[in-house]
C-alpha cells in the first residue's frame, strides 16, 4: 500500500511517497517530490510501481548493469552484431568508469527519468559536452540491452540526451566533382615536381589520393591496404587502422569487408607503386613508411592532403580566435 506524507523542513515543503519495495529491508522505499501533484502521479502510476520491483536477482546496481553491458559488447556483440574491437571496448570501459564514479543512491531498477536528468547535469558539470553525450549514449545502450534481457521493465533514460554539436560549428565542406579534378591535377603536378623531395613524397601520395577518390575508402582503410588485397579489377577491403591508429585490425563492421572495383588507371597506379616502390614490410602494406610501418592518419592529412589542397588552391581561409588560419576541405 502506497501513501503520501507531507514534510516541512528547512528547504520548504515536500511530499514523500512511501511505496512497497522488495529491495528494502523494511519492505518500503521512499521518494520525495516538490509538489503534491507529482507525488500523486508517482503513487498512481503502475509503471512506477513496477520499476520499483527488481526483475533480476543478479543485476541490482548500476555498476552490475554496466558490467553486464561490457561483457555483452566484448563477448557476444549487441543486437546480433559482432563483438566490438579492443579499442572500442577500451572506450566503453572509460565511459563505464565515469558512470560508476557517479553517486547512485538507488538500485538500477528504482531509477526514474528525473534521476537520469540529474545524472546528465552531473556529467555536464564535470565533463565536456562531447564526453557527456558519449557517456549518456552508452548508459542508454546499457538500459536497452538490459530491457531486452528482461532485467529492466522500462527505459527510464528515454529522451534524455546531450546535443554534442553546436550551432556555431563550422559546416563540413565536401569537395565537388570539379574540386576533385583540381585535387588530382595538383597531385599530378606534385608527383612531377622539379623538387626531388616533393617528387619522392608524391610518388606515394599520388596513388593514395587516386585510390581514395576512386574507391571511397576511409584513410584508416587505404593506409593499411595489403598488397595481397590488390586483385584483377579492384581491391579487397579486409582491415583498417584501429581507432587510435596503434594497430591494424579488422574493419569496424562485417559490411566494411568488401570488394571495390577500380578504374584501370587507378588500379595500375596502385599496383605499380606496390611492386616497384613499396619497401618490404612485415604487414604486407602497399603504402608503408620508410621503416616498414603504416602511416598515421594525422601525418597523411597534414603532409599529404593539406599540401595537395594548397597546390590546388582549395584551402579555406578563416579565423580561430584572433588568429588567421587555413584549413583544407574535407579529408578524403
Amino acid at each position: 500500500m502506497s501513501d503520501i506524507r507531507k514534510r516541512v523542513g528547512r528547504n520548504g515543503t515536500t511530499y514523500q511517497v512511501r511505496y512497497p519495495s522488495k529491495s528494502s529491508k523494511t519492505g518500503y522505499a521512499y521518494k520525495s517530490f516538490a509538489t503534491r501533484k507529482e507525488a500523486l502521479a508517482f503513487r498512481d502510476d503502475s509503471a512506477a510501481r513496477t520499476i520499483a520491483t527488481p526483475l533480476s536477482s543478479e543485476i541490482r546496481t548500476v555498476s552490475q548493469g554496466v558490467q553486464k553491458w561490457l561483457d555483452v559488447c566484448e563477448r557476444e556483440g549487441r543486437n546480433g552484431r559482432e563483438p566490438v574491437t579492443r579499442y572500442t571496448l577500451s572506450n566503453y570501459e572509460y565511459r563505464a568508469a565515469i558512470i560508476n564514479s557517479y553517486a547512485w543512491n538507488k538500485e538500477l531498477h528504482e531509477l526514474t527519468k528525473p534521476d537520469i536528468i540529474q545524472f546528465r547535469s552531473w556529467l555536464l558539470e564535470h565533463h565536456s559536452r562531447d564526453v557527456a553525450n558519449k557517456v549518456l549514449t552508452s548508459f542508454h545502450s546499457m538500459i536497452k540491452e538490459l530491457m531486452g534481457r528482461g532485467v529492466l521493465a522500462s527505459d527510464m533514460a528515454e529522451g534524455v540526451t546531450v546535443t554534442a554539436s553546436s550551432r556555431y560549428d563550422e559546416p563540413v565542406v565536401i569537395p565537388t566533382e570539379h574540386e576533385i579534378q583540381q585535387l588530382l591535377a595538383a597531385a599530378d603536378r606534385l608527383a612531377n615536381s622539379p623538387n626531388l623531395t616533393i617528387q619522392k613524397a608524391w610518388t606515394k601520395y599520388r596513388p593514395m589520393l587516386y585510390l581514395a577518390v576512386d574507391s571511397g575508402m576511409r584513410p584508416q582503410e587505404y593506409l593499411v591496404l595489403g598488397k595481397s588485397s590488390i586483385k584483377a579489377t579492384g581491391v579487397e577491403v579486409q582491415r583498417a587502422l584501429d581507432g587510435g591508429g596503434t594497430r591494424i585490425s579488422v574493419t569496424k563492421t562485417r559490411a566494411g569487408r568488401r570488394f571495390i572495383d577500380l578504374s584501370q588507371d587507378t588500379l595500375e597506379m596502385v599496383r605499380h607503386y606496390a611492386e616497384h616502390h613499396a619497401i618490404a614490410n612485415p604487414h604486407d602494406l602497399v603504402f608503408p613508411t620508410s621503416t616498414g610501418q603504416w602511416q598515421s592518419v594525422r601525418n597523411w592529412r597534414s603532409r599529404g592532403f593539406a599540401a595537395v589542397c594548397e597546390e590546388a588552391g582549395l584551402m579555406v581561409t578563416g579565423t580561430e580566435g584572433r588568429k588567421k588560419i587555413k584549413a583544407e576541405i574535407q579529408t578524403l
